[in-house]
C-alpha cells in the first residue's frame, strides 16, 4: 500500500493498494475511487463493538475496500481544518485517540472503545469514551488544527483543555484536575477541570478544539424569527 496525504487545511488522504489489499473506514467515509474495488458493509467486530464506536463518533457500520487489481486508488478527504497523520502499528504499541479521530486502517488494526476512569469521563469536557487503537498495520487519523508532538519525562505532567487531545501513546497516565481559585472558575473561560497527561510517553496536541469552534460558528447562524 502507498498513501499520499494532500491539501493545506483540509486535507485529503490518496491511497493505492494492491490487489487483494484492503482498508476500511467508517461507512459514507470514501470520497473517490477507481472502479476496481470490491466494497463489504458490516458491523465490524460484532454488534457490541459496533455500538461501542458510535459512542466515540463512529458509525455502527464499516465499510472495507479490498482492490481487485494492481494500483487501484481510493481517497478519504477530512472533515474540519487540521491535518491527517499516519501511525504504523507493529501488534505491541497501541494509541488513544479523541473521538472521531480514526479516518481508515488496514485490516490488521483493530478500533476499538477506550474508557477513562469515570471521574476523568464524567468531568473531561469530551465524555469517559475514547478510542483505542492496538493491532498490526497502518492507521490514518483526521486530526484538528494544526499537531504539535511532545515527548513527556517520566512523571512530567502537562494540563491541557480536553478538546484539544489529539492523541496518545496508551501508557501516558489520563486523569482530570479541578481547576483551582472560584475567580478562575468563573470568569477563567476554561470550565471547572482540566485534563492531565503524565509521562513518560509520547502525546499529539491539536490547536482547534472542535466544541469551542461549533460554539463560535452557532453565535453566527441565523436566528430563527418568531
Amino acid at each position: 500500500m502507498r498513501y499520499k496525504v494532500f491539501g493545506d487545511k483540509l486535507p485529503g488522504l490518496s491511497l493505492q493498494l494492491d490487489a487483494g489489499e484492503s482498508i476500511y473506514t467508517q461507512s459514507g467515509g470514501m470520497s473517490w475511487m477507481t472502479d476496481n474495488f470490491k466494497m463489504e458493509t458490516n458491523v465490524r467486530g460484532g454488534m457490541m463493538k459496533g455500538l461501542g464506536r458510535m459512542l466515540t463518533g463512529e458509525s455502527l457500520f464499516m465499510a472495507t475496500y479490498t482492490s481487485q487489481a494492481n494500483g487501484a486508488e481510493i481517497t478519504l478527504t477530512s472533515a474540519m481544518p487540521g491535518e491527517i497523520r499516519a501511525l504504523q502499528l507493529d501488534g505491541q504499541k497501541q494509541y488513544i485517540a479523541q473521538k472521531s479521530a480514526f479516518l481508515c486502517a488496514q485490516p490488521g488494526v483493530e478500533l476499538s472503545t477506550y474508557v477513562t476512569k469515570l471521574k476523568t469521563g464524567l468531568f473531561g469536557g469530551e465524555g469517559f469514551l475514547m478510542q483505542r487503537l492496538s493491532g498490526e498495520g497502518m492507521v490514518f487519523l483526521e486530526l484538528d488544527g494544526s499537531i504539535v508532538e511532545i515527548d513527556l519525562q517520566p512523571g512530567q505532567r502537562i494540563k491541557i483543555d480536553t478538546g484539544n487531545i489529539a492523541f496518545f501513546e496508551a501508557h501516558v497516565k489520563y486523569d482530570v484536575e479541578t481547576v483551582k481559585g472560584f475567580t478562575n472558575i468563573l470568569f477563567g473561560g476554561e470550565g471547572l477541570f482540566l485534563s492531565v497527561l503524565e509521562g513518560p510517553g509520547k502525546i499529539w496536541l491539536q490547536s482547534l478544539n472542535a466544541a469551542s469552534f461549533a460554539g463560535r460558528l452557532m453565535g453566527f447562524m441565523p436566528k430563527k424569527s418568531g
